[in-house]
């Protein structure tokens, strides 16, 4: 059984059972109950529900993020358009970007030239080339786009002790 008891949360301090909580909610957030956790975990529902609570009062789990296929909900153009911004300016240029219809995320890169990572989705290539005219005019440099064929999620397993996983994948079989 895992220890249910913490102390106070610091930052970046996760024990084992915060850790394979995450986990079981990275793996499938809308089908996995406390109780499907607390079964998992040895510990009751009431116990994985204060963890979750905590996990989200502390900015540690943001929020539960819809998957979409973005070509059968009638996007079939799916792009990564990767840019530059000036250092000073890449915090402000990114969150601009998020404003821009048909943008879906936006990743800030710490090093090099290209910088601004934007993922946008279109229904055609005239969609494509407004949001590219709409960054460029945010003052977003425009390097390279790369349209993608298909993007796949999956939980960090270092959230999860090998035990607990050993026994997650006997329990699929």
């Amino acid at each position: 059984m895992m220890n249910p008891k913490r102390e106070p949360m610091k930052d970046g301090e996760l024990d084992s059972v915060d850790r394979a909580i995450i986990y079981y909610l990275q793996q499938d957030a809308r089908r996995t109950s406390s109780s499907d956790m607390a079964k998992k975990l040895d510990l009751s529902s009431s116990t994985v529900r204060t963890r979750l609570n905590t996990l989200e009062e502390n900015g540690i789990i943001r929020g539960y993020h819809v998957d979409i296929d973005y070509d059968l909900a009638g996007y079939p153009l799916y792009t990564k358009i990767i840019c530059t911004a000036p250092i000073t300016r890449r915090d402000e240029l990114a969150n601009a970007a998020r404003e821009v219809h048909g943008v879906t995320a936006v990743r800030e890169i710490m090093t090099g030239k290209r910088n601004v990572y934007v993922n946008a989705i279109g229904q055609n290539h005239d969609d494509l080339n407004r949001i590219a005219e709409e960054l460029d005019a945010v003052g977003l440099d425009i390097v390279d786009e790369q349209i993608i064929r298909d993007e796949y999620v999956c939980p960090y397993h270092g959230f999860i002790e090998p035990d607990v996983e050993a026994i997650d994948e006997a329990d699929e079989s």
